[in-house]
């Protein structure tokens, strides 16, 4: 018996203007679910996404891109908040400093080295094995699952949290690290509401597969499963 005029067919359901099987897995429908969140309300944000993966751009107008917008932010301003203008806050705020001698120095030196190595080894895999950047204007041409990519899906941000934090740890400051934890919340947060939708977007079922087998951000030690 044909189904009623203005009905989808048994099996199927209409989702914007078009039929989609009802056995489509339940991860698909949820970061799809996630994309036309973020299509209903930023909308254009969104399509300038899809725009911008279209076009690849030579290694060296990414490394011009990154050097000129990425670097004065995140190699010089934000390092300059956290560890100069953190500890001034503090004293107009009366906030004691949490200084513990050379704990401070040696832990927070730890945490900033690794951090910053780890967000430079996360940029140069960008680069080179993903033909594109951190920068949502130039995104990676390719889905990386491999360098830092194998132990977490974001290293780089795991990596900024741990750099600026240990600025914070080694000038003792309890206001930079007020401004970490504001830093690092606001990127989970953009991960998970806006990013995480454009790649599975983007790269599909083998976006999803990476998802499911790689941890969010606390890295995954290697051998283990």
């Amino acid at each position: 018996m044909a189904p009623a005029a203005g009905h989808p067919p048994p099996g199927t359901r209409r989702t914007a203007g078009e039929t989609e099987p009802c056995k489509s897995e339940g991860a698909v429908m949820r970061l799809r679910g996630t994309a036309r969140w973020a299509r209903g309300e930023r909308g254009e944000r969104v399509s300038r996404y899809a725009r911008w993966a279209q076009v690849e751009h030579s290694e060296a107008t990414r490394i011009a891109t990154l050097t000129l917008l990425a670097g004065p932010i995140f190699l010089g301003l934000l390092p300059s908040l956290v560890a100069g203008v953190g500890p001034r806050v503090d004293r107009r705020l009366g906030l004691p400093a949490v200084r513990h001698g050379s704990v401070n120095r040696v832990l927070g030196g730890i945490l900033t080295v690794l951090g910053f190595s780890l967000g430079l080894w996360s940029v140069d895999t960008q680069l080179t094995r993903g033909r594109g950047t951190p920068l949502p204007v130039m995104p990676t041409q390719e889905l990386l699952t491999e360098g830092p990519f194998r132990y977490c899906r974001n290293p780089m941000t795991l990596g900024t949290i741990l750099a600026y934090l240990g600025l914070a740890v080694a000038r003792g400051t309890i206001a930079g690290t007020v401004l970490v934890l504001t830093l690092a919340a606001s990127l989970l947060v953009y991960l998970k509401r806006l990013e995480e939708g454009e790649l599975a977007e983007r790269f599909g079922g083998a976006y999803l597969a990476y998802k499911r087998e790689t941890p969010f951000i606390i890295p995954r030690l290697p051998g283990r499963r």
